[in-house]
């Protein structure tokens, strides 16, 4: 992965980000992730425990009280009724991303140093962050 990175030209002011979920990855193994995003100031990290969806899932509810993959899943498809590891990008409005962000961040408190270790957990609205403050920057005034 850091061969394939190391390949492409990435410009200063671009970013690079690493978007697992937690699923079968060991700790040791998210640790390298975590150890590659520390080494330049333009890398990122974000994972989502124990599933993606959990994070799609917060653009819709606030996630609380889910107790199993399985619950994730199911509470996803009463918003996205033929979701199967795709999605409609038009079901993510503005607003629904904003609130995702919100109800992350959250529930990231304290915000985690390096990944979070808990279920229902996602540090995916940090790299949404990143993107949301870059567009505003880019956009004349």
């Amino acid at each position: 992965m850091e061969q394939d990175l190391e390949r492409k030209e990435i410009a200063e002011t671009d970013e690079a980000w690493l978007v697992v979920d937690k699923d079968q990855w060991t700790d040791e193994q998210l640790a390298e992730l975590h150890k590659w995003s520390q080494g330049m100031n333009n890398r990122g990290f974000a994972l989502s425990n124990p599933k993606f969806e959990y994070w799609l899932l917060l653009h819709f509810e606030d996630g609380a009280g889910i107790s199993s993959s399985r619950e994730c899943s199911r509470r996803l498809r009463c918003h996205l009724p033929n979701y199967d590891k795709g999605v409609d990008r038009r079901k993510f409005t503005r607003d629904r991303i904003f609130s995702a962000v919100r109800r992350a961040a959250a529930r990231d408190s304290p915000p985690c140093r390096d990944w979070p270790r808990n279920p229902w957990r996602t540090t995916v609205y940090r790299l949404v962050e990143n993107i949301l403050k870059a567009r505003a920057e880019s956009q004349p005034g």
